[in-house]
């Protein structure tokens, strides 16, 4: 078990690996999280004073801090995951640069600028902007709790909003530990505060009527709960959810770099991954070539809590039941495993399994297995693999290998997911600048990128008349000015318009 409960005011955050304590934390009940969210109003006020030159500067600074102690931050990641120490590393490298991108890009896409007015308003001089909203709650995973997070925190201060952090409770320190490196870079207001705790202490920040968003990212079912608690004040909520990722490996693909990025996408972090790849979809052509060289690299993956291993341990226990529910029902089914099977369920640490001819109502191909698991199915052609693939509730990420770039191109477009990444596992991820999030079951809105900036402001539009025209909003009007404007609305929008 990875979470233990101490006492009604404290709780406990395990090391997954060894059962170990990491540290003690608070749990903040529903009065803690009312008096944080209202030092985070005062702390907005401010913060929105400062403008957008001072506001970047200490983003800045603050990626600053968080770069110069980020062993410290991956260490910790580390011990509360159980995940690589390199893995904790690259997760906090993709946060610094998510937050310099919002930084330097918040201004340019949020600030006003001047909109055309058409010309039955030529006589106004138009301005949209964007105004932050106020205060954020983002209710954070454990998978990733750098770089997942760090996607809604730093474009939420970056479009000048106060954040209020509620962590999970299985990486409650690295919650901590971000708060404390931007107070010492802010120390004048609390623009980031973490409050710890387990289900309730996310339920009374979601429900807090002086809470202006919710940023969540866990299980369609948890977002759920969480949108019913916003509903309550009509608080609106970005969620990304969980999804069921596929790969497809066209017939003209680099098999070794095909092969390499889906084991990758499959059993790093040991799974534990909202994009990673749960199936993949390969053309009869080339499947018997794809799957050796699948099953050749799988075979020397080792989970472990040491510098050697591929990835680490099941960071929630309760989800060793789900992955080998899933292994069993796909075998029961008449599947196959060509790496692994249930017996590689060793808690804390399941092994890598490969399973093929999985039925396609198999658990293992319909739900959300979260663990080093992959089902690889053959098919004849792209147009199958594509059915296939978007034949889920799901709408998160994808993958595509391909040596055609336009077929490629044309695949990706038809699946329904809000990412897809050609030749390249979840490529998208660590560039700043594409937006971030999934459709169906996987959520909706979005963070990262000019879009993540948007998500967390309120669009603001602004009229100046510039000169006195036609008054036709006026109980003035005369019919031979409302003649004058329909002749004019005649002659521009009344052609009829050919091919």
């Amino acid at each position: 078990m990875s979470v233990a409960t101490e006492s009604a005011e404290t709780f406990a955050s395990l090391n997954p690996a060894t059962g170990e304590v990491v540290a003690e934390h608070p749990v903040r009940d529903a009065a803690a999280v009312a008096a944080t969210v209202e030092r985070a109003r005062e702390a907005a006020a401010w913060w929105r004073a400062l403008g957008w030159k001072e506001r970047r500067l200490r983003l800045l600074n603050i990626k600053g801090a968080l770069t110069r102690n980020l062993n410290r931050m991956a260490e910790l990641v580390h011990e509360e995951t159980g995940k690589p120490l390199q893995d904790a590393q690259l997760e906090t490298i993709m946060a610094i640069t998510h937050l310099d991108w919002a930084a330097r890009n918040a201004q340019k896409v949020l600030g006003p600028r001047t909109v055309y007015p058409g010309l039955m308003a030529i006589n106004q001089k138009c301005v949209l902007e964007y105004q932050p909203l106020g205060v954020i709650g983002v209710i954070g995973p454990w998978n990733y709790p750098v770089f997942t997070p760090m996607g809604s925190i730093g474009y939420a201060l970056a479009a000048g909003n106060a954040v209020v952090f509620k962590p999970s409770e299985y990486t409650p320190g690295v919650g901590v530990y971000l708060e404390e490196l931007v107070s010492a870079v802010v120390p004048e207001h609390p623009v980031l505060q973490t409050v710890t705790g387990l289900g309730e202490t996310g339920a009374a920040l979601a429900s807090s009527p002086g809470v202006d968003k919710i940023a969540f990212t866990g299980s369609a079912r948890t977002a759920k709960r969480v949108m019913a608690a916003c509903a309550e004040n009509l608080t609106p909520i970005v969620a990304e959810c969980g999804g069921k990722d596929a790969c497809i490996v066209d017939s003209g693909a680099d098999l070794d770099a095909a092969a390499d990025a889906a084991l990758w996408g499959a059993m790093s972090n040991a799974g534990q991954t909202c994009i990673g790849v749960e199936r993949i979809y390969v053309l009869d052509d080339v499947y018997d070539d794809f799957l050796a060289k699948l099953t050749e690299k799988a075979r020397e993956l080792r989970p472990g809590f040491d510098r050697e291993a591929a990835y680490g341990p099941i960071t929630m226990p309760s989800q060793l039941d789900v992955i080998e529910r899933h292994i069993r029902d796909a075998l029961d089914k008449g599947g196959k495993a060509v790496v692994g099977g249930v017996e590689s369920v060793r808690k804390p640490y399941v092994e890598p399994v490969v399973l093929t001819d999985v039925p396609d109502d198999s658990a293992a191909v319909c739900e959300e297995t979260f663990g080093p698991t992959i089902t690889v199915h053959r098919v004849k052609d792209l147009d199958e693999a594509v059915e296939k693939t978007n034949r889920t509730g799901y709408g998160l990420a994808g993958t595509i290998f391909s040596g055609d770039r336009s077929r490629a191109m044309e695949i990706a477009r038809r699946l329904r997911s809000g990412m897809t990444s050609i030749n390249a596992f979840a490529a998208f991820a660590s560039v700043a600048a594409l937006p971030f999030g999934g459709v169906g079951e996987s959520g909706f809105g979005r963070i990262h990128g000019a879009d993540g900036l948007r998500e967390f402001t309120r669009p603001k539009a602004i009229t100046r008349q510039r000169f006195a025209t036609l008054n036709l909003t006026s109980f003035s009007r005369t019919e031979k000015e409302m003649a004058r404007v329909l002749n004019m609305i005649n002659m521009i929008h009344g052609r009829r318009y050919k091919r």
